[in-house]
């Protein structure tokens, strides 16, 4: 199964802090919950409407619950390590849109 998780920020410092320190970090940290990052991208039509956005796409290891890993993962000591300092009250909002692949995509 798929994701793709919005973050939206504070501030463009926060966004760029963010996307630039604190995520690449989750490359190391995430497969072993058994989450896979194909990537992130930081969005660039919102950012010039106002709004300042990470896109991220993930999947995770077939026969697991997104829900299970992700509260797994936010109470661990890898996440802490990751976020270490960043203020997380700069990330104001969080959306998770599960996917599943359609037959004869390129990710199914």
């Amino acid at each position: 199964m798929y994701q793709i998780r919005i973050y939206t920020l504070r501030t463009t410092e926060a966004l760029q802090q963010y996307a630039t320190v604190h995520w690449p970090r989750h490359l190391t940290s995430m497969p072993s919950f058994g989450v896979t990052v194909h990537g992130f991208w930081t969005d660039h039509q919102a950012h010039q409407a106002g709004a300042l956005r990470l896109i991220a796409l993930l999947s995770f290891r077939k026969g697991t619950d997104p829900a299970e890993v992700t509260t797994a993962y936010l109470a661990s000591p890898e996440l802490a390590a990751d976020m270490h300092g960043f203020d997380v009250s700069d990330i104001v909002s969080v959306e998770e849109l599960l996917l599943d692949p359609v037959a004869g995509s390129p990710l199914a």
